[in-house]
């Protein structure tokens, strides 16, 4: 499966068909209706672990309906409720991605001893 580079605000205007991915997977699929695929990942290394901490939102109201918004942001501060226990090092990636029908938050939490990434990779699938 070969990748090319791709930002998650390019599917701003695409009308994704299918999001495959749940809270605790590795990677998620975005299916559009031009026929491009597109996978979130974690390109693992070493001593990290990156993985889907929570989605806030429905995927369902992402199919169907052109998307109008779609945004990355990061953080290395913990958000209210989450406690540091042993985290050497941390990022927190949040994916804001919306329709008209309603707008989801996919929230991603890298762990490790703060030599190895724990960024979330965003790339088409081609052929």
């Amino acid at each position: 499966m070969k990748h090319k580079e791709a930002s998650f605000n390019d599917l701003v205007g695409k009308t994704l068909t299918a999001v495959t991915g749940a809270v605790g997977d590795d990677e998620m699929f975005f299916d559009t209706a031009e026929g491009r695929r597109f996978k979130m990942y974690h390109r693992q290394d070493c001593c990290e672990y990156v993985r889907v901490e929570d989605i806030c939102g429905e995927l369902p109201d992402l199919i169907g309906e052109p998307i109008i918004q779609a945004e990355e942001s990061s953080s290395r501060t913990n958000p209210d409720g989450v406690k540091p226990e042993d985290q050497d090092s941390f990022t927190w990636t949040f994916y804001r991605i919306a329709t008209r029908k309603g707008q989801v938050v996919i929230r991603w939490y890298g762990e490790s001893n703060g030599y190895y990434s724990e960024s979330v990779d965003f790339r088409e699938i081609v052929a």
